[in-house]
């Protein structure tokens, strides 16, 4: 393809590098550094004048200093005169805080939008966003993808009684997710409602929907510090299921995270690579990664040619 140039910041190279390789690309040369005060320093090291230019940088580990670098590396190569600049951003940062929920509380998703405006970035492509209504933070195109196809993928080659199977959502959050999840693998789904006291805390849970003598696939578009879901799984399997896995797009997994996932009764917990897990594998041998980078590199090349996206709303790319 003539005039792209993909480029890769520091937060998942390991992902940026399967994109290039999928579409036949060599990944740009950019030194990322910091210097001794901390500041973020970029330097691209070849010509973007005219290009079509792919900036892929996940919302995940040190945000804060990725999310800068991210920003940075696309000022530079607005004023270097690329003629458009997409950032793919697999998994975005402050989605959660989308909304005004108590009084005086930010909308850091808003300002996170606004900012990738004013740094120059013409195109945005994400994945599973935790509220599709951020969208709308932006006066850009927003090309919101759907983990989606690969999990039904995922679900079919890897659970043998997935016909006998109950979709689950941990909240009411995500009954939209699960019900077309479940509408298109034609099983039933139930969902949980939650009560908390503060953040991060869950105080009383009721499921709604049977889960008896079936196995439950819980699904939710992001794993944090997965209280929540292990809370659920004790539940789901008081209700007499036999067998419960949890399904993400987003495996953040901080704080107590991993512990508690060695210690619940899940067979598998199941995320895609839209944030690095290989160090969180070494210590979880449950955890397994569905490679969502055939999906990223499609919408990429796509988006270049000026070809629909819609196709991958509801498909996995050979």
């Amino acid at each position: 393809m003539p005039n792209i140039k993909i480029f890769s910041g520091s937060s998942h190279q390991d992902l940026s590098q399967k994109i290039a390789d999928r579409l036949g690309l060599e990944l740009g040369k950019v030194i990322l550094k910091k210097f001794s005060n901390q500041e973020t320093c970029v330097e691209i090291g070849e010509s973007v004048r005219g290009e079509d230019v792919y900036i892929v940088q996940s919302g995940c580990g040190e945000i804060n200093d990725n999310l800068m670098e991210l920003l940075i590396m696309i000022n530079a190569c607005k004023i270097a005169s690329a003629s458009r600049v997409t950032a793919v951003i697999p998994c975005f940062p402050y989605a959660r805080q989308d909304k005004k929920d108590k009084s005086r509380a930010p909308i850091s998703a808003k300002l996170v939008a606004n900012m990738l405006l004013i740094a120059g970035a013409d195109h945005i492509i994400t994945m599973d966003l935790h509220a599709p209504q951020i969208q709308g933070f932006f006066d850009i195109p927003v090309d919101n993808l759907y983990a989606e196809p690969a999990v039904l993928k995922w679900i079919k080659e890897n659970i043998p009684e997935w016909k006998n199977c109950t979709i689950v959502s941990p909240d009411a959050g995500g009954a939209k997710r699960v019900t077309s999840i479940a509408d298109r693998l034609n099983v039933d789904f139930a969902l949980i409602h939650k009560e908390r006291k503060k953040a991060n805390e869950v105080d009383n849970m009721v499921l709604v929907g049977d889960v008896k003598d079936c196995v439950a696939i819980l699904v939710d578009d992001m794993a944090d510090t997965c209280g929540t879901v292990c809370h659920a799984a004790n539940k789901l399997l008081s209700a007499g299921a036999t067998k419960v896995y949890p399904i993400f797009t987003h495996g953040i997994f901080s704080g107590p995270a991993i512990s508690r996932i060695n210690n619940a009764c899940f067979e598998a917990v199941v995320v895609t690579n839209t944030i690095p897990q290989d160090e969180k594998i070494k210590h979880c041998p449950k955890i397994q990664v569905i490679d969502i980078s055939m999906i990223l590199a499609e919408a990429i090349r796509r988006t270049h040619n000026y070809e629909s996206v819609s196709y991958l709303f509801s498909h996995v790319p050979l």
